[in-house]
């Protein structure tokens, strides 16, 4: 309290000292005809500069986006040509009557004005304004009324132990002010390059997914560096500590690691990628609806999750029916009576088989095969092409066989059943 009071005692001494002196009184005239200047001038030329600045409508380019970023910066316009008339005054000032204090808070006051409207019209809502309203405006308020440099000397004396690790209060909350802004920064920067990078179509699913994680490792992991230096820590000791806790770390969880390391594999080389249908070693089947880092997950036709460690992908074999686009090959399984004349049955399945519509011609039609002669059956395959992949959604198997089915009906040939012959030996 008795440090505050000998501020305002020494601050009415100055204003009163200002008042009562030929050359403060004139240097305060000075400042009014500086902001008067400024104010004319940014009146004359603010609307002019803004017609001439502001691009067309329907323009997109890189320029154009830049020339309207600038013109947000036009309510900067007036305290800024006040601050730099002031600096032309001041070195007038001092070169004339060989003072200048006057002037200078003056010119301190318009930086101020400036910062302000920096805040108020300029910065955009959020974490920016925020950081303005209670770091920028008192920082440039206790710059201009002089007391910055006496602010900044005391929090630079305060100590604040963590520990064993010691820190000024100064450094404290530079680290804090740098971290938000660096960490900020690096989200915003973080979605530029994911928006870019989904944008581009020349990219595979995977190549870009790999994109977007390494970018983003790169992203904090600079600004984390970056903030250690801010901070004074010694990177030195960082990177030793990092390299032990990076060895436990793999002993401990070698599992995880490879499947880490499986990961980065599947999206350099794209083996699999989302979208694609795959069936496992295992037997599970399902279309691959994201991958990350550890696991990919697996959706399979009646709306079931999957999820597969990477590590599976490259240590067993996996199955790859590629995109639901592609065409593959189906077979639908049939039996006829031995009493059947087996040479009709492929032509009469095959015809009945090509009129599906689902069926593909190219690159092959169906083909009917004989398969072998079973105890009451001789067994029949018919092999067909269809566009796309048989996984519960899009059932072709069922189409088919009712088309084999109804084409043996009417052909009048028998599909048999199991029979058993009862031979009776000397009966009476």
């Amino acid at each position: 309290m008795e440090q505050l009071k000998g501020w305002f005692g020494d601050a009415y001494g100055i204003a009163l000292g200002w008042l009562t002196s030929p050359a403060a009184l004139s240097q305060i005239a000075l400042l009014i005809v500086a902001y008067v200047a400024a104010r004319t001038l940014a009146r004359r030329f603010g609307p002019v500069i803004e017609r001439t600045v502001t691009p067309k409508p329907e323009a997109v380019h890189i320029l154009a986006r830049l020339r309207r970023f600038a013109l947000l910066f036009l309510p900067l316009l007036l305290p800024l040509l006040a601050y730099a008339l002031t600096a032309v005054g001041e070195g007038l000032t001092r070169a004339t009557f060989g003072q200048g204090e006057v002037i200078a808070f003056g010119k301190r006051v318009f930086l101020l004005l400036a910062a302000v409207e920096l805040v108020r019209k300029v910065l955009p809502p959020g974490f920016l304004r925020l950081m303005g309203r209670y770091v920028l405006l008192p920082v440039m308020a206790l710059h201009a009324v002089g007391l910055l440099d006496d602010a900044t000397a005391r929090l630079d004396a305060a100590q604040v132990n963590l520990g064993n690790i010691q820190f000024t209060a100064l450094a404290l909350i530079r680290g804090a002010i740098a971290g938000s802004l660096l960490f900020w920064l690096g989200s915003w920067s973080n979605r530029q390059s994911t928006g870019y990078l989904k944008s581009q179509p020349d990219l595979r699913p995977a190549t870009r997914e790999l994109a977007i994680k390494a970018s983003e490792v790169v992203i904090f992991g600079a600004a984390f560096l970056l903030l250690m230096s801010i901070m004074g820590i010694d990177l030195t000791a960082v990177a030793v500590l990092g390299g032990a806790l990076g060895v436990g770390i793999g002993l401990g969880l070698q599992q995880i690691a490879a499947n880490f390391v499986s990961g980065i594999i599947l999206l350099l080389e794209g083996q699999t990628t989302v979208g694609d249908y795959v069936e496992l070693d295992g037997g599970e089947k399902g279309t691959i609806v994201k991958m990350t880092a550890r696991a990919c997950v697996l959706e399979t036709f009646d709306g079931k999750w999957i999820v597969v460690p990477n590590e599976h992908f490259i240590t067993t074999r996996v199955v790859n029916y590629s995109d639901q686009g592609s065409a593959n090959r189906y077979e639908a399984l049939f039996s006829v009576s031995y009493e059947t004349d087996i040479n009709l049955v492929p032509g009469i399945i095959e015809a009945a088989v090509a009129k599906l519509p689902f069926v593909l011609s190219d690159p092959d039609g169906p083909d009917c095969e004989l398969r072998g002669f079973g105890e009451s059956s001789v067994d029949f395959a018919v092999e067909y092409w269809v566009a796309g992949i048989d996984d519960g959604k899009n059932k072709y198997g069922s189409p088919v066989l009712f088309a084999v089915w109804n084409a043996l009906k009417e052909a009048g040939i028998e599909m048999p059943y199991p029979r058993r012959v009862v031979e009776l030996r000397n009966a009476p």
